[in-house]
Order: C-alpha cells, then structure tokens, then sequence
C-alpha cells in the first residue's frame, strides 16, 4: 500500500495511548492513510496537546495513566465540540461505549480489530455517524443513555480524578501535586466519595474505581497483531 502524502485538507490526527510499541506501531499504520501529529502518553498530557495541537480526530486509549481517556475526551469535547474522537480499547464492556457515545459521532473499537474495521470506524466519524465494534452490537443501544448515566453515577469531574489518581496508588501529596490543589482538599474529596458511595475502605475505593473504568484490571496489552491483519 502506497504511503498517502499528507495535505492540508487532509484531517490530522493525534493518538492517545500508554504503551509506546502500541502507539508507534498504531502511527506508523495510520500514517499510510492520515497525517499524524504527534503522539501523548497520559490523559492530562492529551488534554493539553488537542489544546494546542487542535487535531481533527484523536485515536484515544480508554485505560491511560493520570486521567483516564474517556474523561479526557469528555474535558476536550466541551472547549473543542469540534474534534472527533475513535476510542481504540480493549475494553469490550457497553457501558463505556455507551458513555463514549454520550459525546456525539464516535467510534468505539476493539484493540484486537483488523485495520479495515479500524478504517471503516474512523471512515464513519468523518463522515458524522457513529461506530460501535460488532462485538458489541447485540446490546440494546436503546438503553445506552441509562448506562451512560449508570455508568458516571453523579461523580463530579474532580472527584473522578481524585478517584483515579488514589485507585493508581499515588499519595495523598502526590495527588495533590498532580492536581495542584491542597492535601486538605483532596483528602476531603476521598473522604466526600466514601460516604456519598458507601465505601468504608482504600479497597473499596480501589473496587469502585474499576467498577466505573478509571482504571483497568489489567494494563491494556500492546496488541498490534490486528493491525497487519490483511483483512479486506
């Protein structure tokens, strides 16, 4: 396949992820087709570079370090409606997706997919419709504004970071660095979460952290093998 000669009225593209084989190999694909633009490794560092960056589509990891993809996504889609976004996960779980899709035309696939079904996700947000992997399309979308709202359960954008940033084992004073805010304030959102939710322990703060997808079970594997697929 002939390597596509970037033009301006070509969209450009940003991608997202933690795991750098992944992401360069992810680049390297995607750069026989789109231009790229760069490369982040963390949710606040994505947040900051579509800021300055301004790209057309962002290739977003959910499962990143610091601030997880969907919220930064979320951050992003209100300052630049915009930017378009492909969530790329290994995450096959349909209360994420449909979250995701609370933020307009998005595509929403599988690390494991073949490059034609990346392709024909990313074909389907530049044209304005969304796209959801096929392992997924069995559930009720009907329903995916309920599990969106299931999903987020009323936590407040600070308090989904606190949450993340303490479910990844920082300390309080390093959250607090982060966040640039006091070790009082972010022990009073820790202790704010605990008892609006239920939760009488750093376990269960841990437990509801993954129950909402702030973090993964597992880090998210730098997959690459469906990317070389010769799929048609």
């Amino acid at each position: 396949m002939e390597r596509m000669a970037p033009t301006r009225s070509a969209p450009r593209f940003l991608i997202a992820d933690d795991h750098a084989i992944f992401a360069e190999a992810f680049r390297g694909f995607l750069e026989l087709h789109y231009p790229v633009v760069g490369i982040v490794t963390d949710g606040r560092k994505l947040v900051e570079e579509a800021a300055r960056l301004k790209p057309d589509v962002l290739i977003v990891d959910i499962g990143m370090p610091l601030l997880n993809g969907l919220e930064a996504a979320r951050r992003i889609h209100e300052n630049f409606p915009g930017i378009k976004f492909v969530f790329l996960t290994m995450q096959d779980n349909p209360n994420l997706a449909a979250a995701a899709l609370q933020l307009g035309a998005v595509a929403f696939v599988l690390k494991d997919s073949g490059r034609a079904q990346v392709l024909e996700a990313i074909d389907h947000v530049l044209r304005g419709r969304s796209y959801v992997t096929p392992k997924l399309r069995s559930e009720d979308w009907v329903e995916a504004k309920a599990r969106a709202r299931q999903f987020s359960r009323e936590l407040t954008p600070r308090q989904r970071d606190v949450l993340q940033l303490f479910a990844e084992g920082l300390s309080m004073k390093e959250i607090a660095a982060v966040l640039d805010l006091s070790e009082k304030t972010i022990e009073f959102h820790k202790s704010h979460i605990m008892e609006s939710f239920g939760i009488r322990s750093n376990a269960g703060l841990v437990l509801f952290a993954l129950r909402h997808g702030l973090i993964s079970m597992n880090p998210e594997s730098a997959d690459i093998s469906g990317l070389h697929r010769g799929v048609a």
